[in-house]
């Protein structure tokens, strides 16, 4: 039995996936609002036409909105990889933390336990890459911020959930190319969309002490650090 309690609470707004279904992308958000009870209220609120599979309280306690066979209403205007309607093949958690709105803080270990432990049973059941697993800042760079740049990616990444390559030392006579920087984003699944908040998101999710949107030369060398690591994923 799992040491995590699981609440059941039934958000009307979900639909059916296709037929037959495919789920091969985790996607991680904070709420974003200013207590774990509003949040799940409003994901639970059928005017709001918003939803989440779970949620993850500060606590560790995890509530179970949507069943995962069917598609919630958490990634909003989206894309990755070139794929867009993420809700159709996507899980979404959504993490309690008042987000930068409302007061942004570090994501607590009871929490992140929780969440680690979620992501793991999740993804021994979906055959979902290390590359499909974002934050949901990485699918919308230009309208969201979140998980943002406190979530612990690489003690995830450590757990086996998503990728985190090791950064190596800065080359820091190293030139700026901003065209090979532009395209590793877009080879690591970013989509063509504004620079600035696409390098912003970038910067939150792998250089996360400094997310301004600016390409300086430890961003661009960490581009292409990532890039390698994803395109060896995709290739196992």
């Amino acid at each position: 039995m799992s040491r995590f309690t699981i609440r059941e609470r039934a958000s009307p707004n979900h639909t059916a996936r296709d037929a037959p279904p495919r789920i091969d992308m985790l996607v991680l958000h904070y709420t974003g609002m200013r207590s774990a009870a509003e949040a799940v209220e409003r994901l639970c609120d059928p005017a709001a036409r918003v939803s989440a599979h779970y949620v993850v309280e500060e606590d560790g306690v995890i509530w179970r909105l949507v069943p995962k066979e069917y598609r919630a209403f958490h990634a909003g205007i989206s894309c990755w990889e070139g794929e867009h309607d993420l809700n159709r093949v996507s899980i979404g958690v959504e993490i309690v933390n008042p987000g930068h709105e409302w007061g942004y803080r570090p994501f607590g270990e009871a929490q992140m336990r929780a969440v680690e432990w979620l992501c793991r049973a999740i993804l021994s059941r979906y055959p979902i890459p290390p590359q499909r697993v974002v934050g949901h800042s990485d699918i919308a760079p230009a309208r969201k911020t979140d998980p943002g740049e406190l979530f612990d990616w690489a003690r995830l990444a450590r757990s086996g959930i998503g990728l985190w390559p090791a950064p190596c030392g800065l080359a820091h006579h190293r030139p700026i190319d901003r065209n090979r920087a532009l395209a590793d984003l877009v080879a690591i699944g970013y989509c063509d969309a504004e620079e600035g908040p696409t390098i912003a998101a970038f910067q939150r999710r792998f250089r996360p002490r400094r997310c301004d949107g600016e390409l300086d030369v430890e961003t661009a060398q960490r581009l292409g650090e990532v890039r390698a690591a994803y395109e060896n994923s995709r290739r196992r």
